[in-house]
């Protein structure tokens, strides 16, 4: 009877040995590692990384934007000596309180830089503040591409001036409607 009891004192010992050894292995796997993975599935060049494709196939306008983004994004920011606030105004016809607006930047001349995109027709300013401040516009219907139109249109013509440093973008009732 002693050698049943010496085989069955030993098969519990072995059951935790093993448990520990895959829990050890299971332990180390989770606090080592790997630095990359390579996969070698269907291919002999185990050591070599594959090609990045890339998502989508860009157009020509996205890969001249990126281009631009990547070297506005890597040059050094422009240091101005002047600093301003780029007011882009964004209306469909002749600005909504213009005297108000004048007070409101009377003494700061030199502080801020004013942009109106009247898309209506040729506006006359009652204020001489908006006088010659006018750019090129288009008429603008409220939720159509035609807004976003002329907002790139207003911020290409604020951004002409380095001493713009920050843009605020008004609008009286956001324009038409169709």
């Amino acid at each position: 009877m002693a050698p049943r009891n010496r085989t069955s004192s030993r098969r519990p010992l072995w059951v935790i040995v093993l448990i520990a050894f895959v829990c050890a292995i299971v332990t180390g796997a989770y606090l080592y590692k790997p630095q990359h993975y390579t996969g070698c599935y269907l291919s002999n060049s185990c050591g070599s990384q594959p090609a990045l494709e890339p998502v989508r196939v860009y157009t020509d306008d996205e890969i001249a934007a990126r281009a631009v983004m990547r070297d506005l994004v890597l040059s050094q920011p422009v240091q101005s000596k002047n600093p301003k606030i780029a007011f882009m105004f964004l209306t469909p016809s002749s600005l909504p309180f213009e005297k108000l607006w004048e007070k409101f930047f009377m003494g700061h001349e030199d502080r801020y830089t004013i942009y109106v995109h009247a898309s209506r027709e040729k506006t006359v300013h009652a204020s001489p503040i908006f006088a010659g401040r006018d750019i090129r516009s288009e008429k603008v219907v409220w939720g159509t591409v035609t807004m976003i139109d002329a907002e790139r249109r207003l911020l290409a013509n604020a951004l002409q001036d380095a001493d713009n440093q920050h843009f605020v973008l008004l609008s009286e009732r956001l324009c038409t409607t169709a």
